[in-house]
């Protein structure tokens, strides 16, 4: 903190004129991007920084490029933030910009527990206002999505990853059988969901995190939210965790989004459960090669259990009735633990107890962030060693990528449904969708 306290308030004095720099606190949301909360001349600010140049390697644009994307949504009537400056190589803070602070609730269980009436209205009306931004008024870095193409690149990675996990090679199968024709091409915001989006009283107060924008197909921006991981336990409610997905198309539609095709919006669906699947394996392998060593990234790395969940639930349609209705097997029988000396399990249950008693209350923002993340990667830890379950099985992967095997297989979707409810326990036991695949498959 101490080392941006210096070059934050020479770049404030010189965008936004005299004044002292106080308050400044890091936020504990953001799992790309580092985020500084504080105050300058009595009014309130964000700083939304990658802390290197290295750390945006790989990216389609940097944080010039964002900025004046959200400046441009926000002079074009979208809820985005107020971009005040952009920070240059001479600020010494590494790449970001700074925007005034919208304040509002940005936490998904604070909303969810009680959101305001408008708010599924609101969020249609926006993503149609996102959608209507012209073209001409957007940075022209901004990178047009080739579906198949980018298909392609998920496949690729997912190979490079091992391609040994059967639910993404099923999902990325079904995606290439399902490949819908090009679209009419919009500003696709690429993180629209719960989490990313603030809200007040009076309904959406702001969008945001743009890093993700791209032009693409409407239905992309329309689906994301309504995966279930973005639905934050609200299970009932498939639209944001807020409502249902027809009156969240209704008011899309009647803000002046176009007409929504449902099977299209099916494979968006499934293809960004997919790409989020990717996405914590990528999140895991960034830890692995030293590229970002936070306990963070690496604890994200595990919650491919969900989306594999996911995509099972949404994916077993596919199967005869005959297959869906076959008996689950039942799960792996758990040993009894051996006397003497500790157990592993019992030593990383001790230095987890320790941090939740000794160190998470005497820790503060971001810190006792980082704190939860580590108790949370030990529970984990704890769970595997007396599971002893694994997810990955290369075979029966690459028979579904190459379709020489499918959902009909006798015996083939419970195999699946066991082995997905069983890695979902040891790496994600709370969540919500792994209680309802349970009841659901009376396992």
């Amino acid at each position: 903190m101490s080392e941006l306290a210096e070059p934050l308030s020479a770049f404030m004095a010189r965008t936004a004129g005299p004044g002292a720099l106080s308050g400044l606190v890091r936020l504990s949301g953001g799992a790309n991007m580092e985020s500084w909360a504080f105050d300058w001349a009595g009014a309130s600010y964000v700083l939304r920084r990658a802390p290197s140049a290295e750390f945006m390697l790989g990216r389609p644009y940097g944080h010039e490029v964002e900025a004046a994307l959200v400046k441009a949504a926000h002079a074009g009537g979208v809820r985005a933030p107020d971009v005040i400056g952009v920070l240059a190589d001479g600020d010494a803070m590494g790449t970001g910009y700074v925007m005034r602070r919208v304040m509002a609730e940005v936490r998904p269980a604070a909303i969810l527990a009680d959101p305001p009436p408008s708010l599924i209205t609101d969020l249609g009306r926006e993503l149609a206002r996102i959608h209507a931004l012209p073209r001409a008024a957007l940075p022209e870095a901004i990178p047009v999505m080739d579906t198949a193409a980018a298909l392609a690149e998920l496949k690729a990675r997912f190979l490079s990853y091992g391609g040994d996990r059967p639910a993404i090679a099923l999902a990325i199968r079904w995606c290439e059988d399902h490949l819908p024709e090009p679209a009419p091409l919009v500003l696709v915001h690429g993180d629209y969901r719960m989490g990313n989006i603030m809200v007040d009283a009076d309904g959406l107060a702001a969008v945001l995190d743009w890093e993700l924008a791209h032009f693409g197909d409407a239905h992309e921006d329309l689906a994301f939210g309504c995966m279930t991981v973005w639905r934050f336990g609200q299970l009932d409610r498939p639209a944001f965790g807020v409502g249902s997905v027809e009156d969240y198309i209704a008011a899309y539609q009647g803000a002046g989004g176009a007409p929504v095709d449902r099977e299209r919006f099916r494979f968006w669906l499934v293809y960004r459960t997919l790409w989020w699947a990717l996405g914590c394996l990528q999140m895991g392998a960034a830890w692995r090669s030293g590229a970002d060593a936070t306990v963070e990234r690496v604890v994200i790395g595990r919650r491919t259990a969900e989306q594999e969940l996911d995509l099972l639930l949404l994916l077993e349609a596919e199967a005869p009735q005959a297959e869906r209705d076959r008996a689950l097997p039942p799960p792996r029988a758990a040993e009894a633990p051996p006397l003497g000396e500790p157990l592993n399990r019992e030593i990383v249950a001790a230095v987890r107890d320790w941090l939740a008693e000794a160190i998470k209350p005497n820790a503060a923002g971001h810190a006792k962030f980082e704190v939860a993340v580590a108790m949370n990667a030990l529970g984990i830890v704890m769970r595997d060693l007396d599971a002893g379950v694994r997810a990955e099985d290369k075979a029966l992967a690459d028979a579904l990528l190459r379709g020489e095997t499918n959902l009909a297989e006798p015996g083939l979707l419970v195999r699946m449904r066991r082995a997905a409810l069983d890695k979902c326990v040891v790496d994600s036991p709370k969540y919500a969708a792994l209680a309802r695949a349970r009841e659901q498959w009376n396992g």
